[in-house]
């Protein structure tokens, strides 16, 4: 009988033990889940916009105080996780002394590495305007890459190209504004203009 009241009491502090993990269990889980929750909602948090600006201009200046640059567009979000910029329809304009301006449109773009790499997608073209060292510029393509700080854009994706009277089309290009450099690579086009008769 003794052994029997042992071995219930035994049983019984089992199963106690069992629903006591159990529960201990449960509410660990809980506390992870809401903990889980609660960093979820906070990363979304740090990913909101801090500020958003509509119809800005932005002016870079050079080192030595001039205007080197001028962004603008239709709106402005800025992004402090990663201290990036988002803009709908902007247009960049290059300010560069000595040097024809451009002219730059896309439908997006983000700014980011401290303004120093800028990445336009959708319809993005450029036309600088001919003058008396440098012939007429237009280029179109999808997607392109400009460093103002460095003077150069590059593109992965076709791109259409108009210098002066030649055209040419390829599937990537890499140019330099400040050194007049460009490399067009990949498939495609090049038209010159005819020669012109002697005289």
């Amino acid at each position: 009988m003794r052994n029997q009241r042992i071995a219930h009491r035994f049983r019984l502090s089992l199963g106690m033990i069992f629903v006591l993990l159990a529960a201990l269990g449960s509410f660990y889980l809980l506390e992870l889940l809401n903990r889980a929750d609660e960093q979820m909602q906070a990363d979304k948090r740090l990913n909101e916009p801090d500020y958003i600006i509509h119809n800005f201009s932005f002016v870079r200046m050079s080192k030595d105080g001039k205007p080197s640059y001028i962004i603008a567009g239709d709106k402005l979000t800025h992004r402090p996780i990663d201290d990036s910029s988002e803009v709908d329809n902007p247009r960049v304009r290059s300010l560069a002394g000595g040097k024809p301006p451009m002219e730059i449109v896309a439908k997006t773009a983000r700014v980011e590495d401290a303004n120093s790499r800028v990445t336009l997608n959708g319809n993005v073209t450029i036309d600088r305007a001919a003058a008396p060292d440098a012939q007429l510029l237009h280029l179109e393509s999808d997607k392109l890459v400009i460093f103002p700080d460095e003077d150069r854009m590059e593109t992965d994706q076709p791109v259409k190209l108009r210098l002066g009277n030649t055209t040419a089309s390829a599937n990537s290009m890499r140019a330099n504004n400040a050194t007049r450099e460009m490399h067009l690579a990949g498939n495609g086009t090049l038209q010159l203009p005819p020669r012109a008769a002697d005289q």
